[in-house]
Formats: C-alpha cells, sequence, structure tokens
C-alpha cells in the first residue's frame, strides 16, 4: 500500500471516528445508537438465548399470561412470546441490511449521473421517478410480490428497487449543489469523463447525504417489511416475525395483550433507535433533512 493510500485511509478512519463522536456526544445519537446496536447483537445472539424452540406448542399455555415459566406467555398456538419475539427481528435485519446498500448504492448513483448530465434525459427520467412516487408503496410492491411470490429472494430486490427511487431525488439534489462549482467546471475542461468526475469530484461531496438517506430508508425498509408480514406477503409460518406475530395476537388482545405488546415495542425500539441515530448523524454531517430536492 503506498504513502498516499495509507494517508486517504488514515484521514478517513480519522473522520468517521469524529462523526461517530459527535453523534454519541448528543442524547439522542448516544440512546439511538445503544438501541441499534443492542437489536444487532440480539439479532446474532438470539438462538443461544430463547428459552423454548419457536415453533414448541404447548396446548395447556395457550394465550397464557406471564408465569414463571413463560415470561411474556404463550400466543394462541402455546408458543413461548419471548421466544419469538427475541428472535422476531432476525429476518427483518437480515433483508433491510443487504436491501438498504443495494438501495443507496443504485439511486444514488442514478441520481448523480442525472444532475450531472442534466438537459432533456434528467427531465424524462425525473417524470419518471415522480410517477413511481406518486404511488402508494403498498401497492407496487405488493403487485410485485404477488407476481413472483414471496421469500427472501424476492423481497430484498423488490425493497431495494422501490426505496432506490427517493434516493434518485435525493441524490440528484445534492448533485445540483455540487456540479455548479469551479473543480467541476475545471474537470471538464481537463477533458475528464462523466465516471471519473462522478468517483472523484462528486461522490466524495454527496457521500454524507447518502449516508443520512441510507440510515432512514433503513428504518422505512423496516416498517415495510414488517408491513408486509402483518399483510401475509413477508416471512412464512411458523418464522418468527414482528409483523407476523402481531397478525397473529391482534384478534386475541383483549385478554393476552402481551402478544401484541411484546413485538410491537421490539420493532418500535429499533425503528426509534435507527431514526435517532439518523438524525444525530444528519446534524454531525451538517446535513439539512428538510431540503427540498429541485424538480
Amino acid at each position: 500500500m503506498t504513502e498516499t493510500n495509507l494517508h486517504r485511509h488514515s484521514s478517513a478512519f480519522s473522520r468517521l471516528s469524529g462523526v461517530l463522536s459527535d453523534v454519541v456526544s448528543r442524547p439522542s445519537g448516544a440512546i439511538g445508537l445503544f438501541l441499534v446496536i443492542f437489536h444487532i447483537v440480539l439479532a446474532l445472539t438470539s438462538p443461544y438465548l430463547v428459552p423454548f424452540d419457536y415453533k414448541e406448542m404447548n396446548a395447556s399455555f395457550m394465550l397464557s399470561g406471564p408465569t414463571s415459566t413463560h415470561w411474556l406467555g404463550a400466543d394462541h398456538l402455546g408458543r413461548d412470546v419471548l421466544s419469538r419475539t427475541l428472535l422476531g427481528g432476525r429476518e427483518a435485519l437480515l433483508v433491510t441490511a443487504i436491501a438498504t446498500p443495494i438501495a443507496v448504492i443504485w439511486g444514488g448513483f442514478v441520481g448523480i449521473l442525472l444532475g450531472l448530465v442534466g438537459g432533456r434525459i434528467d427531465e424524462v427520467l425525473m417524470r419518471i421517478v415522480d410517477a413511481f412516487l406518486s404511488l402508494p408503496w403498498i401497492l407496487k410492491m405488493l403487485v410485485l410480490i404477488v407476481t413472483f411470490g414471496t421469500g427472501m429472494f424476492v423481497l430484498i430486490p423488490t425493497l431495494a428497487f422501490f426505496y432506490g427511487i427517493p434516493v434518485i431525488r435525493i441524490a440528484r439534489a445534492a448533485t445540483h449543489d455540487v456540479v455548479a462549482r469551479d473543480f467541476i467546471s475545471a474537470a471538464r475542461a481537463r477533458g475528464h469523463k462523466k465516471m471519473t468526475i462522478i468517483r472523484r469530484e462528486l461522490l466524495p461531496n454527496v457521500l454524507d447525504t447518502l449516508m443520512v438517506e441510507g440510515a432512514m430508508r433503513w428504518s422505512w425498509m423496516l416498517l415495510a417489511f414488517s408491513s408486509l408480514s402483518f399483510l401475509g406477503f413477508g416471512v412464512s409460518p411458523p418464522t418468527p416475525d414482528w409483523g407476523l406475530m402481531i397478525a397473529d395476537a391482534r384478534g386475541f388482545m383483549s385478554f393476552a395483550p402481551v402478544g401484541v405488546i411484546a413485538p410491537v415495542v421490539a420493532l418500535s425500539s429499533l425503528i426509534i433507535g435507527i431514526n435517532l441515530t439518523a438524525d444525530s448523524l444528519a446534524k454531525a454531517l451538517g446535513i439539512d433533512r428538510a431540503q427540498k430536492a429541485p424538480v
């Protein structure tokens, strides 16, 4: 590794450390980051922590309340609610952790390219983006899922595609703020190709915006994944999933509320943690998330 590369890696590490320190120094950022790390660690270790097999059914405990044996009671099939809640975030985190970077990468690249090229191509493609954004997300995803089926290999590209489309507008807006600067004009005057300008000049200047946008997309994807499971188009039973648990237990909420409350609290705490972290990250990077994207 050359000295220049070492210097670049050292600078990147120093900047990352500084941003993380800034995030943690804010109470909301510290709480959010703790919740996110907690859920990630829990997802990795929960198979070794659960007191019961998530598929194990016991008719004598059906819809029982919290006991010394089942701390959060049992569901309508006699399965341990605590075990299923602890395991309930694994599928959602796995799917969204893969789909989110894909969405940010492809949406960010297209947005940066459109912001650089401009002209009629930019106008036409942005009207197509507007058409996609005008439709309810649930209808768009259900069409593909009903057509191609459920499962990880359908959910990941579906979420990545539809949640990458809004990233196009954000990346394009960030690119518009950079593309008019002198160093872009100088790069063009030197005869640099578009891909070179994107890699060397534009991407480093819009990367912070894409990082914050990726964090927000992650929380929205988690909600979308859980909503699809709630509707029966996400994971298949008996796989433990928070959205599926809520759907199964909602009919018994009047006399066995823990079956709904437990997955709702788990999902809400993860979403809140991601949102708090994303807000603190935006402040640390000086990103104005309220700024409107140009049309």
